[in-house]
């Protein structure tokens, strides 16, 4: 479960956006496969050069993250709210051969906490959450780092809202890597990367435009 990706057309009017089970297995279910298939991009720019370990991947949908890892030899958790999204996903792993090095998990994000300074790797890409809950809930998914592991955080930039991109119209979901950096307790913390990315992509009318992914890599301290 990814509580906003590409797909949402949202408008300032509409009712607020919901991240319950029964909203995303329904939104699962109006497609066979509703993303792409592929891995994240910046996922695969930014941990392909880390040692394996055990990694979470929060809102792991349908499995392409989580299969990506695991065929590099990560030992992966994929969590998500839809139970749809995770069948689809072990089929899928079951299908690529790495469903031995992937544990499927039904998860709400907005109520389960991972376990402490466990993870080596944690990758949260495109989950969006009201800022009403997002310190809470991503401080979580910092604290289920463990001590040596990298946070690698992936979303849509607040500077989308500018672009001709369908975006949700909930300004309020949108965040930039500084302000979640900000939270992060610096002694705990060496932050690798915090900026808005810039990629192509093509908006509703077929018009190739510039978009910014907001990106947030870093790395957790060991304490003596």
């Amino acid at each position: 479960m990814t509580p906003e990706r590409d797909h949402d057309h949202g408008h300032d009017n509409h009712p607020e956006p919901k991240f319950d089970a029964a909203s995303w297995d329904e939104r699962y279910r109006e497609k066979p496969l509703l993303w792409s298939g592929r891995p994240n991009a910046v996922l695969t720019q930014e941990v392909t050069e880390l040692a394996p370990g055990r990694a979470l991947d929060v809102g792991c949908g349908e499995g392409a993250d989580s299969i990506w890892l695991a065929q590099r030899g990560w030992q992966v958790v994929g969590v998500d709210v839809s139970q749809v999204a995770l069948e689809r996903a072990a089929d899928h792993a079951a299908k690529a051969g790495t469903a031995a090095l992937i544990t499927w998990q039904q998860r709400d994000l907005l109520a389960w906490e991972p376990p402490s300074s466990t993870f080596d790797l944690v990758s949260a890409q495109f989950f969006h959450l009201m800022s009403i809950n997002r310190s809470r809930v991503y401080g979580g998914l910092a604290d289920a780092v463990a001590p040596g592991g990298t946070l690698l955080v992936v979303a849509h930039h607040p500077s989308d809202l500018d672009t001709t991109m369908a975006r949700p119209r909930f300004h309020d979901m949108f965040f930039t890597a500084d302000e979640l950096a900000g939270e992060l307790e610096p002694e705990e913390w060496e932050i690798l990367t915090s900026e808005a990315r810039p990629r192509t992509a093509t908006d509703p009318e077929g018009r190739e435009i510039t978009i910014s992914d907001t990106v947030l890599k870093a790395r957790r301290i060991w304490l003596g």
